[in-house]
């Protein structure tokens, strides 16, 4: 029960039902307050308990200061979490991990449960193998389920085990887009009370229901499993960015044009630990799948969230979507009496703000290798000309030497390295490929797939082309991976589904596929020639994320780009081709046909939904959306409040947190003789850092796999194996792209290992094993945006368990570094302006970190000193930045102080 110091305990009456609420005009000052800020007040006004969450705390709210530095902390209860089966699998996990230490430690193992409604979504695990023929789905969801058969048993049993757990079953959806169009109340009701729905998810693209005027970021498995226990997340009262939409887009550009515009504009302005709001009279103007597309793009942007106010659009999204006419009206009912309702004219009080004219917005890609390098569609071809540069030789396979041949600079940029090489197709066929072939056109992600304008154009885009007598390229892999059945259902029925299967585009699944790495193989033939003459060929993927090694392991460059232009690109068949003034090939009567020819028009798109889609198709595919297919409920469900763990399984394994765990935590300590595991450079990412993708046989994985008896046929993802912390202790660090300044001109999981004489080059986990067997602690030295990409969890489990006792890195991402602290691992910061590269710091040295015992007398310190054998010192900066993540951090992480809270409750 609140303390409801405001009396703010009101009711509220929608047709012949009565609500509890909390009323925010109550507070003073709260009438100003960006959306955002709004429903974090609500959350307090309604948790307030005079101890975690106190009047002082609201009033801080109620008093926000705009233009202030973050500096006061509150407790924000999430309404419900949501997880993808990737990173929700290893939840499931430490909770039955949990129950059994509980047991123990002479607790009940029944308190561990969730106590706010969780829900897993499985759309992570499907691989493209198949792809362009009409048994690929079918195939594809055979092998998912031959695969993961152990993880999706042990996720039945969760199931069953745990109550506020519920699993969405394979070949559904994609989490986000399942959020949006069923799971998500937008106003919440539980136990009589009416409030605003609010969450985290375990995939940092949980903002896509940002667009639906629900607040919820990505947080990490540990802080997710923390919620799910009842535990408030710790955060600083943020700053918002005002973002203000004028303007319509124009004929021709599209959703995905919008959101990589906004993308670049954010990232270069600076939203990292902000939120970012839309405003103004543009965003009424903004449909709902728009909206959700740009809340889907806020970890590319960087910002925490990326939210829109309810109005008319998000009534009529739900009503589309299938809820009840009483839930529609409460969210009506609601969002007015509480100011939540859109005002285009209104200016609330921003911390910063930004502009965009939405007619300014032009045909974009954004590429080779991040979301906010946008690239206008005119100027494509050209760019990569110059980028490719960087990924090829100077002297290729055909014995071209130095590019560019010109001597004069001006003419030498646009010089293309060429390398043609033949490909023999398994019919006999053959075929030219060079730098720059497109060699996977994905329609695929939550963040396009979800929208139906953009999808409907890829269909009528397809449709044209085959009229027109158009093909794809023999060396395109063509997947279509739809976020939910809906979009299966309305090409359909608009006749469309026959042009993309003759495409290529053939249903693949529904799941994140290539956006996630779920790429499958290439051809074994195109792959054959792609390593033999090291080319550079290229992605095209209507998703979230391209960042290197990330979307297919033979392909070095990877593009973002609408769904329409998936299609075109697929036809094109190359990044070399200009397709805004080159023709894409040829019709019946060997006449040109150009990207125009083909591209529909607004009316085309707008009369296709019109016609097509309905509310019954969602009632329809959603009406018993746990239930699963025939093979899900053919599974068997294991029995009992704690799980049988099997000793044999290299898919789901008891993890090691609690092992020797007592009721008080043992003291802080500094850390002395460390050494250094990785010396790494900026920009590294969550998927540097975190295992991921195909798990090859000479790595530490596949050795693992191997000894345990696992063909290599069988070795399936990282992914799929995110419950076995064997396995992902050894992929921790092995992305093919790293680089270990340590260990220079190595590429992937490499160091050395200063524990054998000399310091060999070694793999990384082997090193951790011998520097753990010696009792030497780790270290990473990093450069700037640390850990920036998904919000996953086994980045850093992965380091703890490897040994890593602290990071020293020029700025963080937010949600790696709050969940560095959740394992245990102490964030620190170089002082402002010094770089490992200016204080000299090789990573051979040995290093001594003191002061961290502060901790032990309930302070923070701001700095610690970092000295090493060498002589060089300098004072690091602690980026422990709330008390919560100091009681986290004293406590050995954040599992180990709920799982001694809830005993002792």
């Amino acid at each position: 029960m609140s303390a409801n110091s405001f009396d703010a305990r009101s009711t509220l009456q929608v047709g012949d039902e009565s609500y509890e609420i909390f009323r925010l005009d109550k507070v003073e000052g709260s009438a100003r307050l960006p959306y955002s800020l709004k429903v974090l007040l609500e959350n307090l006004l309604r948790t307030e308990d005079g101890a975690n969450i106190t009047a002082d705390h609201i009033r801080a709210l109620g008093n926000w200061d705009s233009q202030a530095h973050p500096s006061e902390e509150i407790q924000f209860t999430p309404a419900r979490v949501i997880m993808q089966d990737f990173t929700g699998v290893p939840c499931v996990v430490d909770l039955a991990t949990m129950r059994e230490a509980v047991k123990e430690l002479g607790g009940d193992p029944a308190k561990i449960n969730p106590l706010a409604p969780a829900e897993l979504v499985i759309d992570h695990s499907v691989i493209a193998d198949k792809f362009g023929t009409q048994d690929a789905f079918k195939v594809n969801v055979d092998l998912e389920y031959d695969r993961n058969r152990e993880r999706y048993q042990f996720l039945r049993w969760g199931q069953t085990a745990f109550d506020e757990f519920k699993v969405v079953p394979p070949g559904t959806g994609i989490v986000h887009q399942v959020n949006i169009e069923h799971l998500a109340r937008v106003v919440m009701v539980r136990d009589g009370k009416a409030y605003p729905d609010t969450l985290v998810g375990t995939d940092s693209h949980t903002t896509m229901v940002n667009g639906l005027g629900v607040l919820g970021w990505g947080v990490g498995g540990i802080e997710a499993e923390a919620a799910m226990l009842g535990q408030p997340v710790s955060m600083l009262i943020p700053r918002v960015v005002g973002f203000k939409l004028t303007g319509e887009l124009q004929p021709g550009t599209t959703a995905t044009d919008l959101v990589l515009t906004i993308t670049e504009m954010l990232r270069h302005h600076g939203v990292v630990g902000k939120f970012v709001e839309f405003y103004g009279e543009g965003v009424a103007a903004t449909s709902l799948a728009n909206r959700a597309t740009i809340g889907n793009m806020s970890p590319e942007f960087g910002s925490t969230a990326a939210i829109f106010p309810i109005d008319d659009e998000t009534l009529s999204y739900l009503r589309l979507t299938g809820r009840s006419e009483q839930q529609v009206a409460l969210v009506e009912a609601y969002a007015k009496e509480q100011g939540l309702w859109l005002d285009p004219a209104a200016e609330p009080d921003f911390s910063e703000k930004l502009e965009l004219d939405l007619s300014t917005v032009v045909p974009s890609l954004a590429g080779p290798k991040r979301p906010q390098d946008r690239i206008p569609l005119t100027r494509a071809a050209e760019q990569f000309t110059l980028d490719v540069r960087n990924y090829v030789t100077d002297v290729d396979q055909a014995g071209i030497e130095s590019f560019p041949a010109s001597d004069s600079p001006a003419e030498s940029e646009h010089v293309v390295p060429s390398n043609p090489s033949t490909v023999v197709a398994p019919d006999g066929s053959e075929y030219e490929i060079d730098h720059g072939a497109v060699t996977v056109a994905a329609i695929t992600s939550c963040t396009n797939t979800s929208n139906p304008t953009v999808m409907v154009a890829a269909a009528l885009v397809a449709k044209k082309a085959v009229e027109k007598g158009l093909t794809r390229k023999p060396w395109v892999k063509t997947t279509l991976a739809p976020g939910s059945k809906v979009v299966t259902d309305y090409f359909d029925k608009a006749g469309l589904t026959p042009y993309l299967d003759k495409l290529g585009f053939n249903l693949v699944g529904y799941g994140c596929t290539t956006c996630i790495g779920n790429s499958g193989p290439l051809p074994d033939e195109v792959s054959r020639v792609v390593h033999k003459h090291d080319l550079a060929v290229t992605s095209v993927l209507s998703g979230n994320r391209n960042f290197e090694g990330r979307i297919n392991p033979d392909v070095k460059m990877n593009y973002l780009a609408s769904p329409p232009l998936v299609v075109a690109y697929a036809i094109a068949g190359s990044m070399q081709v200009d397709i805004t003034t080159e023709a894409l090939g040829v019709d019946q009567e060997g006449k040109p046909v150009y990207l125009r020819d083909i591209w529909p028009s607004e009316a085309e798109v707008n009369d296709v939904i019109a016609n097509t889609i309905g509310e019954d198709m969602f009632s329809k595919s959603y009406e018993d959306v746990f239930a699963g297919d025939a093979q899900w409920q053919a599974l068997p469900i294991p029995t009992g409040d704690t799980f049988e763990w099997d000793p044999e399984s290299t898919y789901v394994r008891k993890p090691p947190y609690f092992e020797g765990m007592g009721m008080e935590p043992e003291p802080v300590e500094d850390i002395t003789g460390a050494r250094v595991l990785a010396k790494l450079g900026d920009s590294v990412t969550t998927d540097h850092i975190s295992p991921a993708g195909a798990i090859k046989a000479d790595t530490p994985a596949g050795r693992y796999l191997i000894e345990h008896g696992v063909q290599r046929r069988d070795f399936n993802s990282y992914g799929s194996r995110r419950g076995n912390h064997e396995v992902m202790i050894r992929g921790t660090f092995a992305n093919i792209r790293l680089r270990n300044r340590i260990a220079p001109g190595t590429e992937g999981g490499y160091t050395r290992d200063f524990t054998r004489e000399g310091g060999p080059v070694s793999f990384i986990y082997d090193a951790s094993r011998n520097y753990q067997a010696a009792g030497v602690p780790l270290v990473i030295l990093a450069g700037t945006e640390y850990g920036s990409g998904s919000s996953r969890d086994w980045a850093a489990k992965g380091t703890a368990l490897l040994g890593v006792k602290a990071v020293i890195a020029e700025s963080y991402e937010r949600i790696h570094r709050s969940n560095l602290i959740g394992m245990g691992v102490l964030p620190l910061q170089f002082p402002e302006g010094r770089t490992a590269e200016s204080l000299e710091l090789t990573g051979e040295e040995t290093y001594s970190i003191t002061g961290v015992t502060e901790l032990n007398e309930g302070r923070t310190p701001s700095t610690v000193k970092v000295t090493t054998d060498t002589g060089i010192e300098f004072d690091a900066i602690v980026r422990i930045d709330t008390p919560g993540e100091a009681d986290y951090y004293r406590n050995g992480g954040i599992m180990q102080y709920v799982l001694r809270s809830l005993i002792r409750k």
